[in-house]
């Protein structure tokens, strides 16, 4: 299957041109989009020079920080519109681990989407404060009460989507950004029907730059979930 694979950036220099060959060297067959929000420390000079060595590689400039949210819309329409079968979000930080992506991608032949998920057997977290896991780990539990879908990992944001799920979930409506961005996708993709699994992952916190995890985002979660509910 074409496959796409998504990495948003922000200030992202120190990692993007290291993680971009790890990912191809564990999935030569994939293409990576960088979808940068106008890195003021030159991200996207970075991914056009590497594009010009390497053609599977590919740059969405985007003129402003808009959030994590608009990013993935974004990147998803221009994968949708060049012909891709399967597109997978990851982050840039080395958070998410390229040679994941080997089970992701063979899980998600068989499925309409799947998730990288941290907390079922196999999973698990790396270089986590005890108050960064409870977020999490509240989060995920907080949305299965409220939305009631079996989904273990929530807010994790490694995951796999079939060309027809993304087609399915009415893109153009998601309100989410941050956090609740990667629940409300996985909530729209439930109800409409879709069969999802999980592939366990480690993830390990950022060894380099600046967490993107705020108060705010936290926030729009928890208030969020509710209208997920009632809206969607």
């Amino acid at each position: 299957m074409k496959t796409l694979i998504v990495v948003p950036t922000y200030n992202e220099s120190e990692n993007i041109p290291n993680l971009i060959p790890e990912i191809l060297k564990y999935n030569p067959e994939v293409d990576v989009l960088v979808a940068d929000d106008n890195s003021p420390d030159g991200t996207g000079d970075i991914v056009k020079a590497l594009h010009k060595e390497n053609p599977k590689i590919h740059l969405l400039h985007r003129e402003k920080k808009q959030g994590l949210g608009k990013a993935y819309l974004a990147a998803f329409e221009w994968g949708l519109n060049n012909g891709y079968e399967v597109i997978v979000e990851m982050d840039a930080d080395f958070s998410h681990n390229p040679q994941d992506l080997v089970n992701i991608l063979k899980a998600v032949k068989d499925k309409d989407f799947v998730i990288g998920s941290r907390y079922i057997p196999g999973g698990g977290v790396v270089n986590w404060g005890f108050l960064r896991l409870l977020i999490s780990r509240g989060g995920g539990v907080y949305s299965r009460m409220i939305l009631n879908y079996p989904i273990s990992d929530w807010t994790g944001g490694f995951n796999a989507w079939k060309r027809e799920t993304l087609l399915g979930m009415d893109l153009n409506s998601v309100t989410s950004d941050g956090y609740c961005f990667q629940i409300e996708l996985k909530y729209r993709a439930s109800k409409k029907g879709f069969t999802g699994a999980e592939v366990p992952i480690t993830f390990e916190d950022r060894k380099v730059g600046q967490s993107k995890m705020s108060l705010a985002i936290v926030l729009e979660a928890f208030y969020k979930v509710w209208l997920l509910r009632f809206r969607v």
